[in-house]
């Protein structure tokens, strides 16, 4: 699957990404001939987290409120306990979110992300995984949760990708690309 001419959206907090759950989709998108855009709340660089330990740090290429979801083909929502919960309390990233369903372009969350899916309110009636804490709060949002690797949704006006844990991320990052490249450009 090539991904030439998509370029695909990774938005993160400026702390407390996942490393992996970054890294990993990301050379996923950029080794299938995508351009990954990493996109942030604010200027200058974030800061990953391994598992609860400080990592690296990575240069944010977009900013939202300078940027929106017209300028991606699919939005990828990387996880860790602390990124998702900042991304939900922010309403510029609440709104990126939402307008990627409203467009019908795809979104891919992995573990703790879709918390911020739960915040954009666009899970009502979507089947998804995730870390296990987060299904009380998918279920009670409307959403149907499943323990699987990766699960593909298509009941609602896009596909959504989500994924439980670092494990899954041979999966998700193959399920990334070849759902993008089968959506429309």
């Amino acid at each position: 699957m090539t991904l030439q001419g998509r370029t695909v959206a990774f938005l993160v907090a400026p702390k407390g990404a996942e490393q992996i759950e970054l890294t990993q989709p990301w050379q996923a998108v950029a080794e299938a001939g995508g351009t990954p855009r990493l996109v942030s709340t604010k200027a200058g660089r974030v800061e990953a987290f391994h598992h609860l330990d400080r990592a690296d740090t990575f240069k944010v290429d977009d900013v939202l409120g300078e940027v929106s979801a017209d300028r991606y083909d699919a939005l990828v929502l990387p996880g860790g306990v602390a990124n998702p919960d900042f991304l939900r309390t922010d309403r510029r990233a609440v709104g990126f979110v939402r307008a990627f369903f409203e467009s019908g372009k795809p979104v891919a969350a992995i573990c703790h992300a879709p918390w911020t899916l739960v915040e954009a309110d666009v899970v009502r009636g979507r089947t998804l995984t995730s870390w296990p804490s987060v299904r009380t709060d998918l279920v009670n949002a409307g959403a149907h949760w499943v323990d699987e690797e990766v699960h593909i949704c298509t009941s609602g006006p896009n596909v959504l990708i989500t994924s439980r844990k670092p494990a899954d991320l041979p999966a998700f990052a193959e399920t990334l690309v070849t759902v993008v490249a089968k959506a429309k450009a």
